[in-house]
């Protein structure tokens, strides 16, 4: 059962999902509070772009149980920025908006991500690293109060992949939206989430929370420690790193 939460706060009560009665998400409950930005960490299989995919109301296939309640104003932002090759990058962005200012929000926003003179440009022309751009700007057009992204930097080249960090910080901090954010990248989680939850086996089976001040540095030793503890609960053995 969804519930929208006019409050922008995120909640799961035994949340599970199945698919061809194989238990994916197991009995997870949950609480993120308005604003947080919260990381999932895990191996693959464990669970989180599951959780994603339920909150953002995307698994219509599953056998479920167990109840959420989200914000009313939700985005998704995915590892394909999924812009529609026939469109020029500013229609992409304002499709499905009908409102005056649509068009020179839509421009803004595209300033802000740093693409303002892609805007009549077709998506077929652009880098990887700007059709991500376009697909952020897209999502925070909207002002959701919560973004959802699943490994939206994963096919990046680390150079591009810090930029968007960046940039992704930078615009949150102006928005405020509750953001979940699906990834693999134990550095990419402790440089922006202010929560870290490790999910194993469908469920949460670690809970931290990341008090170091932005902006973040890998050198700083709180970060350091904090990464070791995350690769051990992922299973790397730190001492060949």
């Amino acid at each position: 059962m969804t519930i929208h939460d006019f409050r922008g706060t995120v909640s799961t009560r035994g949340l599970t999902r199945s698919f061809k009665g194989r238990t994916v998400l197991r009995d997870v409950t949950l609480d993120i509070p308005r604003g947080q930005f919260v990381a999932l960490l895990g191996e693959s299989g464990s669970g989180k772009t599951t959780l994603l995919r339920a909150l953002a109301g995307l698994d219509d296939d599953a056998e479920s149980s167990g109840s959420y309640a989200v914000p009313q104003s939700v985005s998704v932002l995915f590892q394909d920025a999924r812009l529609l090759p026939w469109l020029s990058v500013i229609d992409n962005l304002t499709l499905g908006l009908r409102h005056a200012q649509a068009v020179p929000e839509a421009q803004a926003m595209l300033e802000a991500v740093g693409i303002g003179d892609k805007a009549a440009a077709w998506p077929g022309t652009l880098s990887g690293g700007q059709k991500q751009r376009a697909a952020l700007a897209r999502s925070l057009l909207r002002g959701p109060d919560l973004l959802l992204a699943d490994e939206p930097f994963g096919a990046l080249d680390a150079l591009t992949r810090l930029k968007m960090h960046a940039l992704l910080f930078r615009l949150v901090e102006r928005q405020r939206p509750t953001v979940i954010l699906v990834t693999h990248d134990v550095d990419e989680a402790l440089l922006l989430a202010d929560r870290i939850l490790v999910l194993r086996g469908g469920t949460i089976a670690e809970d931290h929370a990341v008090p170091l001040p932005h902006p973040r540095r890998t050198s700083h030793p709180d970060f350091e420690r904090l990464r070791l503890r995350l690769l051990a609960s992922l299973g790397v053995e730190t001492d060949l790193i």
